[in-house]
């Protein structure tokens, strides 16, 4: 996993509560259980039409939040089944972080877990972020805890332990993995 120190991007807005999983990656684009190709098929019900041509009313499609890397959003963000592709979607769209105003408990350690940064922010700031010019970046430095714009900056927190993971570029299998050694010692004195 890619650690997550200081990141510069782009903001795509989609200011709805309570986008769902499914509504991130409809179930019938489940079938792989590898990380990767899942970003051709995120909100894949609202950025195309019937025939697979893109919707232009639907805010990721517009030419100038081609690009983008934070997505703002709305409350209980990432809510309905726990499936670990939502944010394997989002990452291979090239999300690295999300603002929200709450996020699902599930979802939230998932993005954790898979290199993507949950930000919980206050409404009036989120909408402040929204409104910024879309060709304008955005850099949020994880380990200060702060979200800059050209004209102001926003603190936010995050629990210790999810810093740290992503600070180092560690899901669950990276932790043990510190551990190699000693396992190693381990399993040989089992012999």
């Amino acid at each position: 996993m890619k650690p997550f120190h200081i990141h510069k991007g782009k903001v795509a807005v989609l200011m709805h509560d309570n986008i769902d999983t499914d509504q991130i990656i409809p179930k019938q684009y489940l079938k792989r259980i590898e990380r990767t190709g899942f970003g051709e098929f995120l909100f894949d019900e609202w950025r195309y039409l019937n025939n697979r041509q893109e919707n232009y009313a639907f805010p990721l499609n517009a030419p100038e939040r081609k690009g983008a890397t934070i997505l703002i959003t709305g409350e209980n963000f990432g809510c309905g089944s726990s499936r670990e592709h939502a944010p394997w979607a989002l990452a291979d769209y090239g999300f690295r972080a999300i603002i929200a105003g709450s996020f699902a408990g599930i979802f939230y350690m998932n993005c954790t877990k898979n290199g993507i940064l949950p930000i919980v922010m206050e409404k009036e700031i989120r909408k402040q972020l929204a409104s910024m010019d879309p060709q304008m970046m955005i850099e949020i430095d994880l380990e200060n805890e702060v979200i800059i714009t050209p004209e102001d900056r926003f603190s936010f927190s995050i629990e210790r332990m999810w810093k740290e993971k992503l600070l180092r570029g560690l899901d669950d299998i990276g932790v043990t993995l510190q551990y190699e050694q000693e396992i190693v010692e381990y399993e040989m004195k089992q012999m």
